[in-house]
């Protein structure tokens, strides 16, 4: 006679499966918990609402020695005087071969602008001057672009030309003029009134509107139409 073996156990059914109602409640908390771990972890540390600042993208000076006390305003501009054969002073010549001299150009408002083709803040405003100084021209502007540590003037008249500038460029090969006017970053523009006197000084690039801003300063009036910007120099 056989005797009957225990009951076998009872099986519960899950709501999902094998699993309960708790293992899926479990399974739920860990979950939000993990999620909120993340969440408060990636939250940025700005207070909420807030912007970033704004980037600016504009190129800034290209350091070419240290900071120190140059020239200031009030003071006047040196002569454009470069060493000559015998080591005596004579003329900044410009592309032409021509004598570039401030003294020629008393009574006009003069805008100098020092700067390298090689330099890329200068080369960013490069389409501002082009476009201001032909813009102001009418008013008697004169715009003397003066290029330092470059290895040739065939490479400044190169760049001048392929950019098609229209205003006064100079070749400062030796640095004579650079070392003068105490330049330490390109580029620098300094603004002069009509008797030489220094009015403004740019150490960086300039913009249409900060240029405007300047050139109000040695008596000059913004165009009635404004200059228009440039495109970007094509590569």
């Amino acid at each position: 006679m056989s005797v009957p073996g225990p009951d076998p156990p009872e099986t519960r059914r899950g709501l999902v499966g094998p699993f309960t109602g708790r293992h899926l409640a479990t399974t739920l908390v860990v979950v939000l918990a993990a999620a909120l771990v993340l969440a408060v972890a990636t939250q940025p540390l700005a207070a909420p609402g807030s912007t970033p600042p704004p980037v600016d993208p504009r190129a800034t000076q290209y350091l070419v020695g240290s900071a120190g006390e140059g020239l200031r305003v009030g003071d006047r501009a040196p002569e454009l005087e470069i060493a000559g054969p015998d080591g005596s002073p004579a003329p900044l010549r410009n592309l032409a071969g021509n004598p570039v001299r401030l003294t020629d150009l008393r009574g006009r408002p003069v805008w100098l602008n020092f700067w390298a083709s090689w330099c890329p803040p200068c080369q960013a405003e490069t389409p501002t001057i082009r476009d201001a100084a032909a813009a102001y021209a009418p008013q008697g502007l004169e715009v003397i672009g003066i290029s330092v540590q470059e290895a040739t003037e065939d490479d400044v008249r190169a760049y001048a030309e392929r950019y098609d500038l229209g205003y006064t460029v100079a070749a400062d090969l030796a640095g004579d003029v650079f070392r003068r006017y105490r330049v330490f970053g390109l580029p620098t523009q300094y603004f002069l009134d009509g008797d030489g006197i220094i009015r403004s000084i740019v150490q960086g690039p300039v913009t249409l509107e900060s240029a405007a801003s300047n050139l109000a300063l040695i008596g000059l009036e913004p165009p009635a139409d404004g200059p228009v910007s440039s495109p970007e120099l094509a590569p």
